[in-house]
This record gives C-alpha cells, structure tokens and sequence, in this order.
C-alpha cells in the first residue's frame, strides 16, 4: 500500500475467507508495537496463521509515498502445498468494489478526533479481501470528503483535496504570531531606543527598537487580538546589558473582571496572574515557567515591574544606572491545551508526542529562527487553522512589499529596500520616506546630527547647534568649514560660499577667485581694496573693453612704476593693447568686426616666425618638415605622407627596381606623395620596388627582373627562387628551370638519368656534371669518381698531401720535357708514316733515357715524401710537448700571482692593526694623564660623586629589601605569578601541543604549496616576464625583484602582465579624467550660448506677439471705421429716400462725403506694413540661435563620448531647444494672426472702396435729379460739384494705389513669412534629428561607461590578487 501523507503510526490488516462476512486479524503495524498493541508477538513468523507486529513500516519518514508492504505467502514461511484448498480459500476470492479513505488536513477534522478512531475501525481497503485500519492522525476521516471525488471540506480560505494549503494572499501564523513590541508599550521611567538594521546581517530583534528599562522601571502591554481560548506561554525578548542577572522581574495579568467558572479559562486562580522570574545574563529570551489562560474577545493589560537587579551595589553610581534593554513579548499558543493534542487517544497521542520529539516549540522563542522540518510545519499549520479558524490574510502594503502574496508559513510579506515588518508597512530605522520605491536611508552626519535617525516623512535630521541641512552636514548660508563652520571670506563681493572648501559663488563687481580677491578675466584693479578705495575692478582697454567686441586679452594689470594698462593678450594677438595679429596669425583686428585667425598652413610652419606666412592675406612662405605648397598641405618631391599630420617621410625606393629617370642619385628618388609608391622597373613590384613580380628573379640586374621559365610540365609551380632563379622541380627532374635530371644524377632526363657515383671522401658537391657525370673533386683529389690522390699530391686516398716545393719545379720540367716528347713523338709517327725513321734513331734512344731518369726522379720523389711526412709527425708531438709544458708554467705563474696579491693585503692589514694599536696606545696614556690630573686638581669633586653614588646604591639596597621582605612584596607576587602561570602552562601545555603540531602541519602543507608554486607562470601573468631569468637581466622584473634605488620591480615597459595592464588602466582613467574636466569646460560654453539662444528666441517671440497685437489694433481700427462709413451710408440712403430734401442739404451731404478720408492714410498704411514685416523679419534671428545651436550640439555629440557626467546638463540643452520650438510655434502662431488680419484688412478696404462707388453713384443720381428739377441750381452746383468730384475722385485713385501698393507688400510679406516658416520647420526637424542622435550617442556613452566600470572591477580583481600573492610572497620562510 501507498500513502499520500503519512503512513499511519499504527493499523491493523484483516481478511475474509467468506467473501467479507466474517473478518479475522491478519497482521499489526505500529510505530511502537508495545503501546499501540500490547501483548502481541513481534515475531518471526513460524506458521502461516501467526499473527505478529511489525514495526518497520511505521516510521515518520517519508512524509509522502510511503509503503506498506505484506504477504499474503511469506517466502520465510514453509508450506508444503500453495495450492491446498485451505490456502486458496484464504488467499484468493472475489474482489467487491471498494472505496479511498478521505486524507484529510488535521486543521479541518479537528471537531471530529473523537470519533475518528472509532470510524477507522471500520474502515476497509477491499483489495484483494484486506482492509486497513489508520489510527495515526485525524487527517483521515472518511465522513468529511466527498465519496466520489475525496475532496477534504476546508475551513475558510484554506485549499487542496487534503486541506493542507492557503489560498493566494493567505498564510498559517507561526508561533510567535502574537507578538507585542515594548517599544510601543506604556512606559513608566522608561525610555525608547532605536536601532539600525545592518544590511547583510539578520537582525536579532524585531520592529525598530528597544524599551531601555532602569531598576524600578514598568512595561504594561495591551492585549486585545486574542483569537482562541486557550492557554499561551509567555516569552521575553531582551537584551542584557549588566555583567550580571536581573534578579526579578514581576509580572501581572490584569483581567477586566472576574473570571467566570463556565469559561474556558475558569479554572484560573489569582495566583496564576502574578508571576517572579530572573533574566539571566547570558541568554536573550526567557519564557515563563507556566503559561497564561487567556480568552478570545477580552482585553487584557500585562504589566511587567523590573524591581531588582542581582547585585545593584557593584555598579558605579549605584543601582540607577542598571538597566536592560527589553524587545518584546510573545504569547506562544501552547499545544498541549489544544483538543487536537489532549483528547487521550491514539491520534492526539502521537501528535502531541511527535510535537515534543521534534522540539516544535522551541524555534519559535527566538528572534532568528531555524529552519523547521516538514512534521513542525504541518503540525505548527493545524494548530494555526483551528485557533483562527482558517487561514489569515498576508494583507501586505501595496506601497512597501513587491507582492501581495506573503509567505504561506508566517505570513512574511517580501519588502522593498530598507522596509521592515511582516506586512512591509514601515521603513527601518535609519531610513525615511516610506513609499512604492522603499525608504530612503538618512544618511545623516555623525559629526552634525544628535543621532544617525531621522524624521520617518522628512528625513531631516535632529543637528547639533551650530549644524543645518537636511543631514546637518553643512553650515548655515554665509559660512563654511562644517562642523568647524566659519564666515565666507569673499571681500564683500559675494554672500554664499562652498560649505566644503570656502570658495565663493557668484563674486559680484566682475570679481573671481576663491574669495572674489582678483579680478574677472578683462578687468584690472585690487577688489580686496573695496570699491570706497578705489579697487574696483575696470574694464581692460585690450583695445576696447569686455563686451565691445573688440577685446582680445585673457586678463591685464596696471605696472606699478608707470601705471601702464599692461593687456595679457589672447592666443593670436600681440601689441601692447593687443591690436596686431601675433606670428601664425592673420586677419585685421583694427576694423569693427575684425579678428585675427590662425595661419591655415595644417601646423607645417614656426609659429613664432614673423614671416611664417602673411599676417594680413594668412599665405603660408616658409612650409616646415618637409611639405610644400600654399597651405603646406602637400609633402616635398621626394618625400610622401600626410602633410596635415607632420608625417611626411623620404621616398624608400629601391635603387635596382626603380626607373633610373626619378632617381637622382643611390639614395634620392621620387615617388607618389601621398602614397609613397615608386616607380618601377619592368616586372619589378612593390611601393618601394624591392622585390619580382610573380614568376620572376634577378632583381640585382638592375635592369628590371627576368622570367622564370620554369618547364610547365617538369616544376611543380611556375614560379623561382627570387634571387638564384631556381624552379621548383617535381620527382625526378632538376636544374634551374627543371628541364636536366635530378639533382646528384645526370644524363639526359627524356632519356635516361643515372645517379653520380662519388666518392663521398673527396668530392666538393654531391651533384656531378650532368652531362658527363664527371664528379666535381676536392683540391688534391682526381679521377672520374674522385677517388684516388691528384697529380703534385701524395700518399693514400683520401689522405692526399701536398708534395714538396721541388715538385713544382722538376714538374714543370717534366711537363715541358713530355710536351717536347709529345711532339717529337708525332714527328716521328709522321716520319714513320713516311719513311724517315733511320736518321733520328739515336735521338729517340736519349729521349727514353732522359724518361727512364725523370721516371726515377719522380719514384725517389715519392720516397722522400714519406720520409717528410714522418718527419712532420716528430715535429707535431715536440709542439704538443712543448704547449702543455708552456701551459703549466702559466699556471704556476696564476698561482704565484694570487700568493702575492695575498701577501700583499696581509702586509696592508698588519700596517693597519699597528697603526690602530699606536693610536690605542696614545689613548690609553692621554687617559691615564687626564686621570692623573683629574685626580691631583678636584678630589672634593670625585669625594661628592662618590659620595651621591653610594647614597644612590643604599637606596637601591633599601628599595630591593623592602621587595623580599614585606608583604605582600614584588618577589612574592612574582613568585605567585610565576606559579600561576606554571600552573596554567601544565594545564595548557596538551592543548599548546596539538595547536603547535597541527600548525606546524599546516605550515608544512604552506610551504609544500609553495614551493610547487610556478613562479614563472605567476611573473609572466603579473609582471610579464616571459622567461624565468634573473632580476638583473629581466626588464619586467618579478617576485621578490627589486630597481636600483631598492624599490620593488615588478612591470614596465613593453610589459603585459597585470601590472601593466593596472598602470595602463590607471593612465587611460587619469586621461579620461582631464578630457572629462576639458568636456565639463566646453559643455559650460555651449549652456552659456544656449541660454543666450533661448533669450534671442524670447526677444524673438515678444516681437512676434507684438506685431500681432499691432495687427488686431489695426483690424478693429479699421472695423470701427467700416461700422462707421455703414452708418453714413444708410444716413445717406435715408436721406435720399426721403422726400423734399432742399438742395441746402444735400450740398451739405456731399460736403460731408468729400471730407470723409479711408480710416488710415497710404503712409500710414504703408507705415503699418513696413512696420509688420520689420516685426516678422526680425524673427529671421531664428537662422542664427538655430544656426548657433546646431554647431553647439555637434560639439556635444563630439563630447558626449567622453562626457558621462555632461549628460544631465546636455538634457538641460534639450529642454532649451524645446523652449525654442515653442518660441517658434508661437511666432508662427502670431504669423497666422498677422496674416488674418491683414487679410481682414484687404476685405475692409474692398467694402470701403465698393461703398464709395456707391456713394458717387448715389451722388451723380443726387444731382441729376437736381438738375432736372431745378436749373439754377444745376447751374450753380455746376461748377463746384465738378470740381468737388474730380477731387473725390483723384483721392479715391491715389487711395486705391495706396491699397494695391500695401496689397503687393502685404503678400511679399506673406511670401517671407511662409519662407520663415519652411525655414524654422527645416530647423525643427534638424533639431529633432540631432535630438535622436543624442539619445543614441547617450547610449553608446552609457556602453561605454559599462565597459569602464568592467575594467574598473577587473583592474580591482587584480590588483587584490597582486596583494594576495605579495601577502604570501612576504609570509613564505
């Protein structure tokens, strides 16, 4: 059988023979057979029908899958016949079905344990005819699952078939659930102290604090969460701070009434609440030695009095000062008055047993808890879900906890950084400022603030007098120097300084310096004099002031003798007010405007040279290091490179491979200037023509190189030897392009090739001639093989010698005599041939005689050879003789020498000694007569000292008797000492000799590990010595190396180990540093000129809103007089309409009409228009901020490689140029505006232009009609109406002009408007582009400083083990 949980403690298994109708006991299973089933045999089995206990499947381990294992046919058994109908009627018969027995979580089943043993009697397992019978716990009860599915009914917000798990955001309590902090408890005498959390250290008490508790002091907690009724052990969490025990604390229940005897806790006598216990010393928690009956729902106050310390009278200033430092109090539920633990029977039994073997309880009293195994916990979470009823709630702080789900067991929610408690609800002490980010530590000054806590909302600080700040770590504004804080010293220039340094900030009165006491860059004067004495600090007349736009110096001073301005000027200028361009420089700075610039000669030319180059034109005339040109932007004929970079360098061309024309001489040509390439001979390559091209050799010709003409067929590549022209040949073929044999044969190779036969002992080559096959023989050797002793050699091959001198001589004899033969014989063969024999008879006789004496000669040559030899033999052995005896002699002669060098520094030593013994005996009689004359001239004197010096030795005498003779006495005391420590020498002496004999084993295994270490593994990592030689010899130096001064020599250069590698770290880091104060600098410049953009599009966008406002002034001017001119108009349409109008009227209309004028004249008109276009062209500025800007941000791009900490002012740049396309957004704002209202304004004049037509038509109607009816008075209007209309008239045309003139300039001011806004949008969208790539190179920054933070780490990684190995390198013996 296999168990979910558990196994059971104990069960019993029974089977039927009768198909279930009567059941027999077939075996036990107990955890103790003894208890759970006395007198019951534990065996062995004899018989089949034995009935025994076992004991080995009963154990509490595994908690989970655990077997039962029997046998219905025990193998230990002996039965004669399985298959006998006894044992088949037993063994074998028909399975009925069955049902699981319900595992259920104690938790839930708790109401039940009564009657779960007895239901478990009946429960059955109707497997194979066995039942199982489970008594262990109550987490099996059958009559609280469901009977189809096993589901366990839970108790609230608990889960699982068995009941055994939380619901998400729930958790079973600890014991220690119910705990109280003292430190929030009522005090009397008492006072609070808090403590910091050490990060990385478990912290030994609970919340924030202590509750500081003197003799006489009182705690008094308030109880009211009690969730059960039952009894609760009461722990004291503390912190002792006396050597001694706390003698008695008192502790008092106080209840709210009388205790009812029908209440759970009736049985509870008064006694029972008033409690005496010590707090030892040496311990940090105590728990009471009975516990606390306590009832759900009541409030309860526990008061605990510490009246008495064990020994008050041994501490300094009495028993006031003893005092204790009190955590917190715990009540712990205690299990043995839980039902679950005390019904009395088998279940409750084993719980309670299995919860004291374990030692449940203990885990929980103090502060650090150990890891509890599976059985506590799942007991511990039963007792958690009775006493709550279910599972509790993590309700973790939204704000402080990364989860809203806890720790199923205790309920520890999981808390942001610096926040503490179960439900992360508080910051730790130390920190503040609870939120979703954690707390923020406090940071305050040890040497300003009263304690290292802060306000827990605010952070601030409580300081010391004297301390401000928000962690008093500065001094108040106007002083500096915390915490010795001291007043700015700024001259009266300046109100704030740096709290650190004391420089000041913001010098006033163009004052700078740390105490504004000199003058800002451009003025001259003694700011420390003050302004009533004349120091103030004035402009630099450098020629014109700062600001002027003619001012060129860095600073000046006034000389003191002749009271001359003297002007420091900028780089580029000189003059005594800096008015004339300095040498390498050019331009005009006398005109407004002018400047001086740097000489574009790419930095080719003496900068301190007055002719360098042309100081108003900037031509260059005397180009340097070898370039030329009217920039010295090209390197001289001859030499090559680049001239921007001063690298030009002199042409290298190979004399054979260059063409003879660029060559003046050996060692002078001419190539490329930028490349350096020479021109080559045919078939010669390379930039400087010194080697063939591909298949080519000779280039020593001179003549350029020649073809290989390897044999395609015979070379294993076409291409030879680039000096010797030898081709590479295959197998069997050789010569120089391997058309012969191969090599040390010969013959033809399209034939036959046969090999050279030499002898090896007299040949020069191993290669013979390969047409001939003759070999080629050493000097004195001949023949065809080169075997046998030439002519004018003798002796036996290959021991050839030379012969005699005389040889030469008598062989040319000899070789003159055989040539005369040689031709006398072919004369006489002629004659012979023709028949003249007979005369010359005679003459052949004495030739051969003559031969016959040369043939002796040359044998007694041979003769006397040998004798020579022998000769030189004798000669060779007395040389040999006469060395070794010359060599002896020389050695005689070293050792002579060496006796003498000693003879002569022991003579030097013995003048020494007696020059030194002369002197010692010239002191020693200048002593003795200075005594002498010290005795005859002060005999009172040395009385007196004699005298003081026997007072002094009574005393001593004195002093060293009272030593031995009182008591207790110095020797006494030692002598107990020195007993003493005898004493603890023996007692010591075992322990001193294994500690001695395991060190000296541990010091063997060091100096084993040492020695086999490889020092020159570890020198070559460390300080890149690549071979293991002396220090004298190694330029990287190495373990235990020292330099001439006496210093460790470990690195250097060309050096690559660690050492190195930190030194280049460090370098790489200080150059980084100074480009990053270099980009600090640049980056303050470009905030400068921004701000100034930002001002400029200000400036620009107040003059756009003005031309608007100007705008709408005129539209509702020109409103105002079109309601008006309506108004005349219907006047006058009335009047028309009316009858009887007299003519006095109407001339008085008309009258009226001719003096009416357009609402604004041409000039104004034309005034209003300039005046608009002035508005909106003088936001044309734009071009420049933008213009300005962009070349400032390209120098932050340029800076943002190198600049980390720039970036959050580069942010400040970005901020800007949004603020400068809002400006611009708003001047295209007031241009839409100005563009309406001048649009308005066109629409206005039209009406006003077509109401006037209709007034002259009106008018011309008006007089018509007059006429008609009234001649005289036709004639009398005749004239002056004329004359009044022709003026009307004239004035409309000239008004109508004016309009259309303001029309063309209303719509070439559109135009420019529209063009001002294409060229802000195109401006907009560079910004927006350089606004992507600053985000990109912010990137690449951030990168950049990744990796240097990696070889930060990794230069500290190596530096530590640098001085780990010097660690052992200087403890090694």
């Amino acid at each position: 059988m296999t168990f979910k949980t558990f196994r059971p403690a104990a069960m019993l298994i029974e089977r039927s023979a009768d198909f279930g109708r009567t059941w027999q006991i077939y075996r036990y299973f107990a955890h103790d057979c003894a208890v759970f089933f006395p007198g019951v045999s534990t065996g062995p089995l004899q018989n089949i029908n034995d009935v025994i206990c076992e004991s080995r499947y009963s154990d509490l381990e595994p908690s989970t899958e655990g077997e039962v294992i029997y046998r219905v046919l025990d193998p230990a058994i002996k039965i004669e016949d399985p298959y006998s109908p006894n044992i088949q009627s037993r063994s074998y018969q028909s399975v009925s079905p069955g049902c699981e027995t319900c595992f259920c979580c104690v938790e839930d089943m708790v109401r039940w344990e009564k009657q779960l043993f007895l239901s478990h009697t009946a429960l059955v397992f109707k497997l194979a005819g066995l039942k199982s019978f489970f008594p262990e716990t109550p987490a099996l009860f059958p009559a609280q699952c469901s009977i189809d599915s096993g589901q366990c009914r839970c108790r609230s917000h608990i889960t699982g078939r068995d009941c055994t798990k939380v619901e998400s955001g729930y958790f079973f309590m600890a014991l220690d659930h119910f705990i109280y902090e003292a430190e929030f408890a009522q005090m009397g005498q008492v006072s609070f102290t808090t403590r910091e959390h050490q990060p990385g250290r478990p912290a030994q008490w609970t919340d924030i604090g202590f509750a500081q508790v003197p003799q006489g002091g009182t705690l008094e907690f308030l109880i009211n969460n009690i969730p059960y009724s039952m009894e609760y052990d009461l722990v004291i969490r503390y912190e002792s701070q006396m050597p001694r025990d706390w003698e008695e604390v008192q502790i008092t229940v106080i209840r709210p009434g009388s205790i009812p005897t029908s209440s759970p806790c009736g049985n509870t006598i008064p006694d029972d609440d008033r409690l005496t216990i010590p707090l030892p010393a040496g311990a940090r928690f105590v728990v009471l030695p009975q516990p606390v009956c306590l009832e759900r729902g009541v409030t309860y106050s526990l008061r605990l009095e510490f009246t008495r310390y064990q020994d008050a009278n041994s501490i300094l200033n009495g028993a006031d000062y003893a005092v204790i430092l009190i955590d917190s109090i715990v009540l712990m539920p205690r299990h043995s008055s839980m039902e679950m633990f005390n019904t009395g029977d088998l279940a409750s039994n084993v719980r309670k047993q299995t919860f004291e073997r374990y030692r449940c309880h203990e885990g929980a009293r103090s502060v650090i808890r150990p890891q509890i195994s599976d059985t506590c916990a799942k007991l511990i979470s039963s007792m958690s879900a009775v006493i709550n009823d279910g599972a509790l709630a993590c309700n973790c702080d939204p704000q402080g906890s990364i989860s809203s789900l806890c720790d199923p067991r205790g309920g520890q929610c999981r808390c942001r950084s610096n926040i503490i408690g179960r439900r992360c609800d508080k910051c730790a002490p130390g920190t503040y400022g609870f939120g979703p980010s954690g707390c923020i530590p406090c940071e305050c000054s040890l040497d300003g603030s009263v304690t290292r806590l802060c306000d827990k909302y605010t952070g601030q600080c409580q300081c010391r007098p004297g301390a401000f700040g928000q962690r008093c770590d500065g001094c108040q504004a106007g002083h500096w120097g915390f915490p010795s804080c001291r007043p700015c010293h700024c001259n009266g220039h300046a109100n704030h300084c740096d709290q650190r340094s004391g420089v000041c900030i913001n010098c006033r009165d163009n004052t700078s310096g740390d105490s504004c006491d000199r003058c800002a860059n451009g003025y001259y004067g003694n700011p420390v004099l003050g302004i009533s004495s004349g120091g103030q600090c004035r402009p630099c007349p450098c020629p014109d002031g700062p600001h002027s736009g003619r001012h060129f110096a860095t600073s000046c001073y006034q000389d003191n003798r002749n009271r001359q301005i003297i002007c420091n000027c900028n780089q580029g200028y000189t003059g005594a007010r800096c008015e004339e361009c300095a040498p390498g420089y050019y331009g005009n700075p006398s005109q407004p405007g002018g400047r001086c610039q740097p000489c574009q000669c790419n930095n080719n030319i003496d900068m301190s040279d007055m002719d360098a180059c042309d100081r108003r034109t900037g031509e260059c005339r005397k180009c340097l290091y070898n370039t030329e040109g009217p920039n010295c932007g090209i390197c001289r004929s001859g030499y090559f490179g680049d001239a921007s970079r001063r690298n030009c360098r002199k042409c290298i061309c190979n004399f054979l491979g260059t063409e003879r024309s660029q060559c003046m001489e050996r060692e002078d040509c001419v190539c490329q200037r930028a490349t350096g390439q020479c021109q080559c001979l045919a078939n010669v390559v390379g930039l400087s023509c010194d080697h063939c091209a591909p298949n080519h050799w000779n280039l020593a010709s001179g003549n350029g190189c020649e073809a290989c003409n390897c044999d395609p067929n015979n070379s294993v590549t076409s291409s030879c030897n680039e000096f010797t022209g030898q081709c590479q040949c295959r197998e069997g073929f050789g010569g120089k392009t391997c058309t012969e044999c191969e090599e040390n044969f010969w013959g033809d190779p399209r034939t036959l090739c046969r090999a050279c036969d030499c002898d090896w002992r007299g040949i020069e080559t191993s290669q013979c001639n390969r047409a001939t096959g003759h070999c080629v023989c050493q000097q004195g050797v001949s023949g065809v093989r080169c075997d046998q002793c030439a002519r004018g050699f003798a002796g036996q091959f290959p021991n050839c010698q030379p012969c005699h001198q005389c040889f030469g001589d008598w062989d040319r004899i000899v070789q003159d005599l055989a040539v005369r033969t040689k031709a006398l014989a072919e004369r006489a063969n002629e004659i012979q041939s023709t028949g003249l024999i007979g005369p010359y008879e005679k003459t052949f006789k004495d030739l051969e005689a003559k031969l016959a004496q040369a043939q002796a000669i040359v044998n007694a040559r041979n003769a006397t050879t040998a004798a020579v030899a022998t000769l030189m033999a004798l000669i060779e052995d007395l040389r040999a003789q006469i060395g070794e005896t010359t060599e002896a002699l020389n050695h005689v002669e070293g050792d002579l020498t060496i006796i003498q060098d000693r003879n002569s520094d022991a003579s030097k030593e013995l003048n020494t000694l007696e020059r030194e013994a002369r002197e010692l005996n010239l002191t020693s009689e200048q002593l003795k007569h200075q005594l002498d004359i010290l005795k005859n001239s002060n005999f009172l004197g040395a009385y007196d000292s004699i005298r003081s010096s026997y007072n002094m030795s009574r005393d001593a005498e004195r002093r060293a008797n009272q030593s031995t003779t009182t008591k207790p006495s110095t020797v006494s005391q030692s002598a107990d000492t020195r007993r003493r420590t005898e004493r603890l020498i023996a007692a010591k002496k075992d322990d001193f000799s294994r500690k001695n004999s395991a060190n000296k084993r541990a010091l063997g295994e060091l100096k084993a590990r040492a020695q086999g270490l490889d020092m020159k593994t570890l020198n070559e990592k460390i300080c890149g010595s690549l071979d293991d030689v002396p220090c004298t010899e190694n330029p990287c130096g190495g373990a235990g190396c020292r330099d001439d001064e006496g210093n460790r020599h470990c690195g250097g250069l060309n050096c690559n180990g660690a050492v190195a590698a930190a030194d280049n770290a460090l370098e790489r880091g200080k150059h980084a540093e100074k480009e990053l104060n270099k980009a600090m600098g640049e980056m303050q410049e470009l905030f400068t000129k921004v701000k100034e953009a930002k001002a400029k599009a200000e400036e620009a966008k107040g003059k756009a809103q003005a031309a608007l406002d100007k705008a709408k002034a005129t539209k509702n001017k020109v409103e105002h007089s079109n309601n008006n001119l309506r108004d005349l108009i219907k006047q006058i349409r009335d009047f028309l309409t009316q009858e009887g109008a007299d003519p006095d009227s109407i001339e008085a209309v008309a009258n009226h009409v001719l003096q009416l004028s357009i609402p604004a004249s041409p000039l104004q008109i034309r005034q209003l228009a300039d005046e608009i276009k002035d508005r909106v062209r003088s936001l044309s500025n734009v071009d420049a901020i933008l213009q300005q800007t962009q070349d400032d941000v390209q120098k932050a791009e340029k800076l943002l490689l190198d600049a980390k900490r720039a970036r959050h002012r580069a942010e400040g740049l970005k901020n800007t140029a949004e603020t400068v396309k809002q400006a611009l957004v708003d001047a295209k704002t007031a241009q839409t505006s100005a563009e309406k209202a001048i649009a308005s304004a066109r629409a206005d004049i039209r009406d006003t232009e077509n109401r006037l037509a209709e007034v002259s038509i009106f008018l011309y109607i008006l007089f018509y009609c007059t006429l008609l009816n009234n001649p005289h008075y036709a004639q009398i209007l005749d004239g002056q109406l004329t004359d009044k209309f022709n003026e009307v008239q004239q004035r409309v045309d000239t008004k109508a002009k004016a309009v259309q003139d303001a029309k063309k300039k209303a719509e070439s001011l559109r135009e420019e408007a529209k063009e001002l806004l294409n060229d802000a949008q195109n401006k907009l969208q560079k910004l927006a582009e350089l606004e992507k790539n600053y985000e990109e190179n912010q990137r690449k920054l951030e990168g950049k400083v990744r990796q240097l933070d990696g070889l930060e780490d990794k230069m500290r990684s190596i530096l530590n083990d640098i001085n780990k190995q010097i660690q052992i390198y200087n403890t090694c013996q």
